[in-house]
């Protein structure tokens, strides 16, 4: 049954979406929100195999592609999925993720591919930002790997509750052959009908977390008993305080004069580049507790740890045009 079918009413007239039959009786037929979601992802996985001849998974070990790959084995099990896993690697990657991400890989035999910002960086294709921070970096490499692997569909784990730009996507996001998007070509998405149509040398972002918040998608790794990076969870670490964010010093650099390194008890709600993904103070160490902390945040975990976000207003959404995700 999917999600679609979730929101009509059977032959007796009864509402099931709300789940009630005769006298207010529960409907035996009633998704919850968490299953109807999944419903959904899984579908559109589905979709995108029938219609696409080489899709891709992008992969970082981060929380949401973690999510996206558990989808994509349910998707498709008990066959193997048939997709590759794409990671753009900074070399500003915290340890942690790196290491989960090679687990997983081996332990579901899948195939990983790697475009490395520091092999670009060497041949001088790329050029190290003043402020250390090579997320904006990852757009070169990422186009490339989709243009010269000629992938025609790709599996990114963003959603639109995020960030503003993010919450413009549909689900099959166009992109055009310099790997560009244009807000003002989206095409409508009604029934969960979805248009992969797209000329030689375009491809279609493919987003089957779209309508997911960070609490569901929570929520589902409580539900599943899916393994997540430990520094999603709190642990000690030593960080400094720049522009109202706790950073980790690595090989990117680190702390400046007047920037003290501190040992505080902190976990990351989102993970990228260490060298813009702050972390928070907090004691949340099982799945219960970060599940309560995040119901109770006002802040999302973009706007609240993502240094590269606040650039400028329009900072997400002028990478997305470049080809960023």
């Amino acid at each position: 049954m999917t999600a679609t079918a979730a929101t009509a009413r059977d032959g007796h007239g009864d509402d099931v979406r709300t789940g009630r039959g005769p006298a207010g009786q529960e409907s035996p037929y009633t998704l919850s929100h968490l299953d109807a979601l999944e419903s959904e992802a899984v579908h559109i996985f589905r979709e995108v195999a029938g219609e696409f001849e080489r899709p891709v998974i992008l992969f970082s070990g981060g929380k949401d592609s973690i999510v996206m790959l558990h989808l994509a084995l349910k998707a498709f099990a008990p066959a193997p999925v048939p997709f590759t896993l794409l990671h753009v690697d900074t070399g500003h990657n915290f340890p942690e993720v790196l290491d989960y991400r090679d687990r997983t890989v081996a332990r579901h035999g899948l195939r990983l591919l790697v475009a490395s910002v520091q092999e670009y960086i060497d041949r001088g294709a790329l050029r190290e930002r003043p402020d250390g921070t090579r997320n904006p970096l990852q757009t070169v490499p990422l186009t490339e790997a989709i243009q010269q692997q000629r992938f025609d569909a790709v599996f990114g784990g963003g959603r639109r509750d995020e960030e503003k730009a993010r919450a413009k996507e549909r689900v099959f996001s166009l992109r055009d052959e310099f790997s560009q998007w244009d807000p003002r070509r989206q095409r409508p998405e009604l029934w969960q009908l979805y248009n992969g149509r797209h000329a030689p040398g375009e491809h279609v972002r493919v987003f089957p977390l779209s309508n997911w918040t960070e609490l569901d998608v929570w929520q589902y790794i409580a539900r599943e008993s899916i393994e997540l990076p430990e520094i999603y969870f709190a642990h000690e670490r030593d960080v400094f305080l720049r522009s109202g964010m706790w950073l980790t010093a690595g090989d990117w650099g680190g702390a400046k004069d007047g920037e003290p390194i501190e040992k505080r008890l902190v976990r990351y709600r989102t993970v990228g580049d260490m060298s813009c993904t702050g972390a928070v103070d907090s004691d949340a160490t099982t799945l219960d507790a970060v599940i309560a902390e995040i119901a109770a945040s006002r802040l999302t975990e973009r706007g609240a740890t993502r240094a590269d976000d606040k650039l400028s207003e329009a900072a997400m959404e002028d990478r997305k045009r470049e080809g960023y995700f």
